[in-house]
């Protein structure tokens, strides 16, 4: 398959293929005759793992361990496992934070008339004493 086909398949443009080439995350394919890269089955099988992996919230950094470890002789379900539960934890964490900042801005929110100068913009005013 070539780029465009390839980054069809994939659900994603030809230049994020090129980025994670450039990455580490997926390997350069051979090129053709005519210098064009030709892409393998398994090129997007890798490529379908990386768009799934940030869709579950892993970074690049994240997928290239997983892609190591899934490569790597000897690695075991555990090691795999042991990444998503550490993973899932920092997304547990990321919600805590968005909980509270959602809660500040319901408060700041209901304290606002909705309505005069913005002089007097109890948001405004909230988001500056905060900073203080």
């Amino acid at each position: 398959m070539k780029i465009g086909a390839v980054a069809r398949q994939a659900g994603i443009t030809v230049e994020a293929v090129r980025f994670y080439e450039k990455k580490g995350l997926l390997e350069a394919p051979a090129r053709n005759e005519s210098g064009y890269r030709v892409y393998s089955r398994e090129s997007l099988q890798q490529l379908l793992f990386i768009t799934r992996s940030k869709e579950l919230g892993f970074s690049l950094k994240e997928i290239k361990e997983l892609l190591q470890l899934r490569e790597a002789p000897g690695t075991t379900c555990t090691e795999i496992k042991a990444q998503a539960e550490k993973k899932i934890i920092e997304v547990e964490k990321k919600i805590q934070d968005l909980e509270q900042i959602k809660e500040g801005l319901i408060k700041v929110t209901n304290s606002c008339p909705g309505a005069g100068s913005l002089r007097n913009c109890t948001i405004i005013e909230a988001i500056i004493d905060n900073k203080s």
